[in-house]
């Protein structure tokens, strides 16, 4: 006798939902054996390899800081939003930003950053993307009215009680966002980091950073029960997304509060990080309860950096595995051999290194960039010698020169044509990829070789902003050329477009033209061109030129080292007038060379150089 496959089952269905049992547990150990852990001071897979995350980090998305979108005098989002609600409905702000947020970051991003060859995300989200569109709703009357605010914590601590926060993932924005995000990097093998930007309450003063309704809330407001209520909402948000994600493989670590800061005495507090160190020894807690034993990563007080009683020996929990110490580095120096007094503020590299020896954990700069070239090629390399993982901020921004793609100017947020010119430009077919950051980032560290920025043939036209890729010394020489001390004002790129080295690019006016110059020329200066001089002679060189000083100005042009020409360039009568000048050059040799203009005078303006050939060379022009 056969018997039939649904006889069977119903004979040995138990069996049958044991085995299925068993299958799905051995699945789901295998992709948890599978998550990126701490091995000392060292991030290994699964495998026990070493993995040294290099990211961007995808700001602007999910919560928008408005200094990346030019919207700086409106400040935070939530401000932004208020504003807007002065000529629209909240459904009608809601909608935008819908739009706005569906558009921002797509899969086309995700392939572009990982052709790059970066490796991993960080995706700085908002919590109210995790509330229910009424839950929103609550929160921005809050938002618009001071008076709102504790009726916004009450109905918080009613919903916490209630067991209404976070409850349908599926129902949730957040929750699809972060979703989507990784189909689209599981396809190009990219890990992504969680990193809770906007944290319940406000983890500082800084309310472009965390959206914050009231400075440090998260801190220091307690309910009708005297809870501080928004810490144990922001427990409770980790909870829910360990238990989603504690067995996605490419979930590479949890950043549970970012950037913390003015936590002291002048802001009534008490000044040693006890209070993070509570909430901090809360979230472990709260996250490995729920099975969860992904990388865990802890930012310091002062923008992540100051880790005093947060050391791995101060902090009061059992299960210390599997966490990560987090540095953001802007505006300092890249010498390694440099260090601050104090061991615990690690956004120097020699603390950083120190640090992560005296207590054997990793650590990763979760955040680094808002530099020129020179800075960044600097600190990746540096960071890459000592196997220590960055992630770059960020992926794109509005006028932006530092970040890996440029989003055109759209206007104004507040008015009609302005968000529909932002809705478009935001998409990753309309924005400019910043050529040289990615050079800077990905081919310059570990190397002084220069790369041409466009391919520049003799006889032919080069605009002069077309200078090469390179480290300051090599393709270019500036007399400021990065910012490495955080107090002062300096600026590499005092025309403040296109390119984000030492040489000064700016917009400049000629006639009823706007174009790209190179400008605030000071005497020793120089930058570079590779060309490929096709004919070997003599060319007659004319320069797009001015000069709004009160004195001449001089630029000597030179290929292989030799000089060529030379340009005077008197002041100009008029302000923003330019000239034309025509000058011969000396026999140029045919092949790839190096053409460098130096600055022998200062004062100049340069628009472009255009080479015409008029007596060849049969002797290649040596």
């Amino acid at each position: 006798m056969v018997l039939r496959f649904h006889q069977f089952f119903l004979l040995n269905r138990n069996w049958t939902y044991l085995l299925i049992g068993m299958l799905l547990l051995i699945s789901s150990n295998s992709e948890g054996q599978n998550l990126l852990r701490a091995k000392g001071a060292s991030i290994v897979d699964g495998q026990g390899k070493e993995v040294i995350l290099k990211g961007v980090g995808l700001g602007g998305w999910l919560l928008q800081e408005s200094y990346m979108l030019s919207t700086d005098t409106l400040n935070a989002q939530g401000r932004v939003k208020r504003a807007m609600r002065r000529t629209m409905s909240a459904s009608e702000v809601e909608r935008f930003y819908q739009q706005y947020r569906d558009g921002f970051i797509t899969k086309a991003d995700i392939d572009f950053i990982a052709a790059q060859g970066f490796n991993c995300v960080r995706l700085p989200m908002h919590y109210d993307l995790f509330l229910t569109a009424a839950q929103r709703r609550v929160r921005e009357q809050a938002l618009d009215q001071a008076s709102a605010v504790p009726a916004y914590v009450a109905a918080l601590a009613k919903w916490y009680d209630a067991d209404q926060l976070f409850t349908n993932p599926k129902e949730l924005d957040g929750f699809r966002y972060i979703d989507n995000l990784l189909a689209w990097c599981k396809a190009n093998k990219l890990y992504v980091i969680l990193d809770l930007h906007a944290v319940p309450g406000g983890q500082g003063a800084d309310r472009n950073i965390n959206d914050g309704i009231v400075p440090l809330d998260l801190w220091k407001r307690r309910d009708d029960k005297k809870r501080l209520i928004y810490q144990d909402v922001t427990v409770r948000l980790w909870q829910k997304l360990a238990v989603r994600y504690r067995n996605e493989p490419w979930v590479a670590m949890y950043d549970v509060i970012n950037e913390p800061h003015g936590m002291d005495a002048a802001h009534d507090m008490a000044g040693d990080n006890s209070e993070a160190q509570t909430l901090y020894s809360r979230l472990i807690t709260a996250i490995r309860a729920q099975g969860d034993k992904h990388l865990i990563m802890l930012e310091g007080n002062g923008y992540g950096n100051e880790y005093t009683n947060l050391t791995p020996d101060k902090l009061p929990i059992k299960d210390k595995a599997n966490l990560v110490y987090n540095a953001h580095r802007y505006w300092c120096t890249n010498d390694p051999t440099v260090g601050d007094a104090n061991p615990n503020q690690i956004n120097l590299i020699h603390n950083l290194v120190a640090f992560r020896g005296r207590w054997q954990v990793p650590v990763w700069v979760g955040e680094t960039g808002e530099n020129s070239n020179e800075w960044l090629t600097a600190a990746a390399q540096a960071l890459n010698e000592q196997h220590i993982g960055w992630c770059h901020w960020n992926v794109k921004r509005v006028a932006g020169t530092t970040s890996l793609l440029n989003i055109k100017p759209y206007g104004s947020i507040l008015t009609p044509e302005g968000r529909g010119n932002l809705l478009r430009n935001i998409q990753f077919r309309n924005c400019e990829p910043n050529r040289d950051v990615l050079d800077a980032l990905m081919r310059q560290p570990g190397t002084t070789a220069t790369k041409a920025y466009t391919s520049l043939t003799l006889p032919g036209t080069i605009a002069a902003t077309h200078y090469d890729m390179g480290r300051a010394g090599t393709a270019y020489q500036d007399s400021v050329y990065q910012k490495t001390d955080y107090r002062r004002p300096d600026r590499w790129n005092l025309g403040g477009a296109s390119r984000n080295d030492g040489v000064d690019v700016g917009l400049a006016h000629d006639g009823d033209n706007t174009a790209l110059a190179v400008q605030h020329m000071t005497g020793g200066e120089w930058f570079q061109y590779t060309v490929n001089i096709k004919k070997a002679g003599r060319y007659v060189m004319q320069a797009r030129v001015a000069n709004e000083g009160a004195a001449p100005a001089e630029l000597q042009l030179r290929v292989a080292n030799k000089p060529i020409a030379t340009l005077a360039v008197p002041p100009t009568t008029n302000a923003g007038t330019w000239t034309t000048l025509t000058t011969m050059t000396a026999a140029l040799p045919v092949g790839q060379h190096t053409l460098r203009v130096y600055v022998v005078e200062p004062g100049a303006r340069l628009g472009w150089l255009q080479f015409n050939l008029v007596a060849a060379s049969a002797q290649g022009g040596q």
